[in-house]
């Protein structure tokens, strides 16, 4: 990822979303939040919920994300994600 353009973590969930009541965001280990910002609900897909990255430096980095679907459950949670040096 480092230096790359247009780059966007992207999940995707069972059912469609509320856009208005879901977002995610990417945070560094020292607690920074990364992305720009630009949260999208996938219009041709509304089970697909992104948001948009620079590159990032290599080092771990944490997603947290918070959904709410068309039938009201509501889903929120956090992964990490590892950005590798290239050899």
């Amino acid at each position: 990822m480092p230096g790359g353009a247009n780059q966007r973590v992207e999940l995707t969930f069972n059912e469609r979303l509320e856009a208005a009541y879901s977002t995610v965001s990417v945070w560094s280990s020292a607690s920074a939040r990364v992305d720009d910002g630009k949260i999208l609900v996938g219009p041709d897909d509304p089970r697909r919920l992104s948001v948009g990255l620079p590159g990032l430096a290599p080092g771990i980095y944490t997603v947290k994300f918070r959904v709410l679907s068309v039938d009201g459950h509501l889903v929120e949670g956090t992964f990490p994600f590892e950005v590798r040096p290239r050899s």
